[in-house]
């Protein structure tokens, strides 16, 4: 079989590829789309340098050449496009540069001067630069993360940048005249050139379809595993992490702490403002919650308006005095809705493992526990609870006198105007 035939079969196999992934492309998240058709583009482009390739002998040699070569050249730009879209990385014009040097430099050398180890070097270099490119935007580890399909589509860049340039170089060294062809005869370089532009289109394209499901799994995972409002972790996220701290601060005899934080009277804000204003609420607090963690420390909405902290490698002490810090700063943080101050409180139970706790359930549910012996005291405060399960008031704030929902919005004030903000009942 010859490189004429194979660039025939090229063709058709690789139109037929684009084909599939223009289909496929439109099911793609919005997100996804801009490099599909990047890659889309580049899969056609390829092909078209195939199909002149096979079928532009009628065509003037010169032009025959430049339009393949043209093609070749533009069609691996947009695969480095597709995937500098696809990890989010910036995309110039000057992309497609080198891929117009090219086209130049063969309608000249094939035209004007003609010169085929000139052509084949300036193209190998065009072609080696550019697969260069897409091997380094891949192996970025900082723009998403390592996948099977994304090293196997690393691994071809790589290999045809190699192929490139050992090609140049055997075809420099060779007694090669100026009239021969590369699309044609069974010379064995011809030959594996051609094989090349047909397995790259469509393997590429299966990995890059690949790649494209491993950020649509990971996007799902990293749904589930997140609070919609806050962008905080969820029980679920709470869970895995609490399970593998537990037992890792057990093995290693670490400390390890737990706080549950709830808004006071956070039902009564949702009543009288409304449910949006009860979501700036949520969003608040929980930047403020975040605000005093240390990095080690993780914090999670679990639900309603309840937020669970864990605090690795920490002891019992120095976590009452971070859980008051964060307390402190929720209800200084000053916060409105319509113009109106809203006092806003939380209360906090504590707890530190302890020898009797078997799992990290154990944990929570003592500070569960802690948590509603301060909503009983009064609010705004927080409480440690011992290892027996009982609580112990540690730090206590004794909350602002409250008012009657009813009232609330009569007395609601202006923060701005310098009066105390509204303290709402229940």
């Amino acid at each position: 079989m010859d490189a004429k035939t194979i660039f025939t079969m090229a063709s058709i196999m690789v139109l037929a590829n684009g084909a599939i992934l223009t289909a496929m492309g439109r099911e793609l998240p919005a997100g996804l789309r801009p490099a599909a058709r990047q890659w889309c583009l580049g899969t056609l482009l390829v092909a078209f340098g195939c199909i002149v390739f096979a079928l532009g002998g009628p065509l003037p040699r010169p032009l025959m050449l430049t339009a393949a070569n043209a093609g070749f050249a533009f069609g691996l730009t947009a695969y480095c496009v597709a995937i500098r879209r696809f990890l989010r990385l910036p995309v110039g014009a000057w992309l497609f540069l080198p891929a117009l040097a090219a086209s130049l430099v063969v309608a000249w050398f094939s035209a004007v001067m003609p010169n085929f180890h000139v052509r084949m070097a300036v193209v190998s270099v065009v072609w080696v630069g550019l697969m260069a490119m897409c091997v380094r935007d891949l192996m970025n580890r900082g723009r998403g993360e390592a996948s099977l399909a994304r090293s196997i589509l690393t691994a071809m860049f790589a290999g045809v940048g190699l192929y490139a340039a050992a090609r140049c170089m055997l075809y420099l060294v060779a007694d090669v005249s100026e009239g021969f062809a590369v699309e044609s005869g069974g010379n064995w370089l011809n030959v594996l050139s051609a094989l090349l532009m047909t397995t790259l289109p469509v393997m590429g394209t299966t990995a890059f379809l690949l790649m494209c499901s491993d950020r649509l799994q990971r996007g799902l995972e990293r749904a589930a595993d997140t609070d919609y409002l806050t962008g905080l972790p969820n029980r679920r996220s709470l869970a895995r992490a609490g399970a593998e701290a537990f037992l890792s601060a057990r093995q290693a005899g670490g400390g390890l702490c737990l706080a549950v934080f709830d808004i006071d009277k956070f039902k009564a804000i949702n009543d009288t403002y409304g449910h949006d204003a009860g979501d700036r609420v949520l969003v608040h607090v929980a930047n403020r919650l975040r605000a005093g963690l240390r990095p080690a420390d993780l914090i999670a909405r679990t639900g309603g308006e309840e937020f669970v902290v864990l605090f690795r490698d920490l002891a019992e002490a120095d976590g009452l005095a971070i859980v008051e810090r964060m307390r402190a700063a929720v209800e200084n943080g000053g916060f409105s809705a319509d113009g109106e101050g809203i006092a806003l409180t939380v209360s906090a139970g504590l707890a530190a493992r302890a020898t009797r706790d078997e799992t990290y359930d154990d944990l929570l549910r003592r500070a569960d526990a802690a948590l509603y012996r301060a909503k009983a005291n009064g609010r705004n405060r927080v409480e440690a609870a011992r290892p027996d399960g009982t609580a112990d008031a540690r730090r206590v704030r004794t909350a602002p006198p409250a008012l009657a929902t009813e009232d609330a919005a009569s007395l609601a004030v202006n923060p701005e105007a310098g009066a105390a903000p509204v303290q709402i009942s229940r």
